[in-house]
């Protein structure tokens, strides 16, 4: 397999219009991608997919399958066993095709069932925060992505997560449970550190106390993780 031309100018459908797909797909259209279809599902997610993807038609998923060379599930993790298995039991999935998810608890496994059908799989997880508007491709170039794939397709997962704009990190199928649990108690932390200090400082009266916890947190933060990347040895 030729990892450069197989990563290079794909139709691609995106599966599942919340805060990530419709950003990773307009990443993936300005590395000249043709993002050829999405499924949105309800008022906010059509309203997003329309936004960040005018003219894209939005299908149902099936029909995005159906259309696509590579297939991107960004769909909650819960969602993704039923997702696949019934999109397998329909005979949707195309030999050759790339799948991808994002969800950060899932490895290459969740795909078992389309592998029968000839499905390339792939994981690959951005660390970041989403917000769901062009302000992320910004953020995606401070990030990384997890990229979780069988040995001969790592460099198609390296290539598109250079493609999003941010840094691939290469994470095992068997350590993507410790993987998820790392990158989600370190968000869940933050947020629950930084809704305390602000409430603790509205209840004495402060104004703007998120000007008071920004400056701190974001110090403490960028002092932490330059203190984290020094030789633990010297």
């Amino acid at each position: 397999m030729n990892a450069g031309a197989q990563a290079s100018r794909l139709g691609i459908g995106i599966v599942g219009a919340g805060r990530v797909g419709p950003v990773l797909a307009r990443a993936l259209a300005g590395a000249g991608h043709a993002i050829v279809a999405i499924h949105a599902s309800g008022e906010d997610g059509r309203e997003r997919a329309e936004s960040m993807l005018p003219g894209v038609p939005q299908l149902e998923v099936a029909e995005v399958v159906r259309r696509s060379e590579l297939v991107l599930f960004a769909v909650p993790g819960a969602e993704l066993p039923a997702l696949i298995s019934g999109l397998a039991a329909t005979g949707a999935w195309q030999p050759g095709q790339l799948a991808i998810h994002t969800a950060p608890e899932h490895g290459i496994g969740v795909f078992a069932p389309a592998l029968a059908a000839g499905v390339i799989p792939l994981a690959l997880h951005p660390a970041m925060v989403f917000t769901g508007t062009s302000l992320d491709l910004t953020r995606l170039a401070e990030a990384t992505v997890a990229v979780t794939a069988p040995t001969p397709v790592l460099p198609i997962g390296q290539a598109l997560a250079v493609e999003m704009g941010a840094e691939p990190v290469i994470v095992a199928e068997q350590d993507r449970a410790a993987y998820a649990e790392s990158v989600g108690a370190a968000s869940e932390f933050s947020r629950a550190i930084v809704r305390n200090a602000l409430d603790a400082l509205r209840g004495l009266g402060i104004e703007h106390p998120e000007r008071v916890v920004g400056g701190i947190v974001r110090a403490a933060i960028e002092e932490e993780l330059i203190a984290g990347t020094a030789d633990p040895e010297v």
